[in-house]
C-alpha cells in the first residue's frame, strides 16, 4: 500500500457464505453475549432470547432494545415474550438503530474481525467471531455516550423533522 491509500481491495474476492450474529450488550457492565446463527428468522431468535433467558439472573428484569425488523415482531417471538413476563421490548424508530448500544459493539466487532478479513469458511469466520468475545467480555467498560441528552434529543428532532418534510 503506497502513500495517499487509505485502502486496497482484490478484485477476487470470494464469500464462502454468510451469517447471522445475534448479540444483546449488558449496559451496565459492557458485556456481550453473542452467538451465530446460519439465518436470521424467529426460530433463532427465540433460540437467542432462551440463550439470554438461561444466562441472566432470574429476579432482572431484561429490556431488550431492538430495530423493526420482521422477525423481532413475528407471532411466536410475541407469544414468546408474552410467556417471559421479565422481558419488555422496545423498538428503536426507523433509522434511529444509534440510539441502540449495541449498534456500537458491532462497529467494534465488524472493524477489529470482520472487515477486511479474509475467511476461508463461515466456520472459520464463527470462530474468529467467538474468539473476539472471549477476548472482548474481561477487558470491557459500559459504552459511555458524549452526547448530551439535549444534543441526542435535537438530533432527534432533526430527524422527525426530516422525515415528515
Amino acid at each position: 500500500m503506497g502513500l495517499g491509500y487509505a485502502a486496497g481491495v482484490t478484485d477476487n474476492y470470494f464469500r464462502h457464505g454468510t451469517m447471522t450474529i445475534f448479540a444483546a450488550l449488558d449496559v451496565a457492565t459492557g458485556i456481550v453475549q453473542a452467538t451465530c446463527k446460519s439465518k436470521h428468522r424467529h426460530q433463532e431468535f427465540i433460540q437467542f432470547l432462551n440463550q439470554i433467558n438461561r444466562n441472566v439472573p432470574k429476579d432482572l428484569e431484561v429490556h431488550v432494545i431492538l430495530d423493526n425488523y420482521a422477525t423481532h415482531k413475528h407471532a411466536k417471538v410475541r407469544a414468546w415474550v408474552a410467556r417471559h413476563a421479565r422481558f419488555k421490548f422496545h423498538f428503536t424508530p426507523t433509522y434511529s438503530s444509534w440510539l441502540n448500544q449495541v449498534e456500537r459493539w458491532f462497529g467494534i466487532i465488524t472493524d477489529k474481525v470482520i472487515c477486511r478479513g479474509s475467511f476461508t469458511s463461515v466456520k472459520q469466520l464463527v470462530q474468529k467471531i467467538d474468539e473476539f468475545v472471549k477476548c472482548y467480555n474481561p477487558k470491557t467498560k459500559p459504552f459511555v455516550r458524549t452526547a448530551t441528552a439535549e444534543e441526542i434529543l435535537k438530533k432527534i428532532q432533526r430527524l422527525c423533522e426530516k422525515l415528515t418534510g
